[in-house]
């Protein structure tokens, strides 16, 4: 049995040789690389870069609503005596901006007042009942219901004094009245 299998193997070895009929392989291979190759185009010149200074920093935002410079004017002296407490502690959502609220849902509890859900991003869901400050403003909440929150915030007027400025959040999914 060794003696067949040695044979077979020497015969198919001898069929891989050199002369099993690669010239016509070679001769194709000899047609193609004497053909001229073909011309690559060179690479196209680009522009330098020319940087853009952005100037209009200093300006009003577009997305702020305009100020009438009339009425700002006309308040030169501040005429209330309003303004913000200063020396109170500031509470956790006083760290936010108020556009970053988001009323969520309300909750209550036997004989407690009514508690407002606010969630706001990168932070969860916070409860709020009326006197709790939010938002960067100044912003006491006045008033919570089922479907909103009253707030007042206190923000300078322009010419060194301050004015009230009512807001609400209205629980999402409800339009405002």
């Amino acid at each position: 049995m060794k003696k067949i299998s040695l044979i077979l193997l020497a015969v198919s070895l001898t069929a891989c040789g050199v002369s099993s009929g690669t010239a016509d392989l070679k001769q194709f291979v000899d047609g193609v690389m004497s053909q001229p190759r073909g011309v690559i185009e060179p690479l196209p010149v680009f522009e330098p870069y020319e940087a853009f200074s952005y100037s209009a920093t200093g300006l009003r935002s577009p997305f702020d609503l305009p100020v009438n410079l009339d009425e700002v004017v006309k308040q030169v002296a501040p005429e209330t005596d309003i303004q913000p407490d200063l020396n109170r502690s500031k509470e956790q959502l006083e760290q936010y901006s108020f556009g970053s609220f988001s009323m969520v849902g309300t909750i209550k509890r036997a004989e407690d007042q009514l508690w407002a859900l606010i969630a706001v991003p990168d932070s969860g869901i916070h409860k709020v009942k009326e006197g709790y400050y939010i938002g960067q403003n100044h912003g006491k909440v006045m008033r919570v219901s089922q479907q909103r929150i009253d707030i007042i915030e206190i923000v300078p007027n322009g010419v060194g004094g301050w004015l009230e400025r009512p807001r609400s959040l209205v629980l999402a999914g409800v339009e405002e009245e």
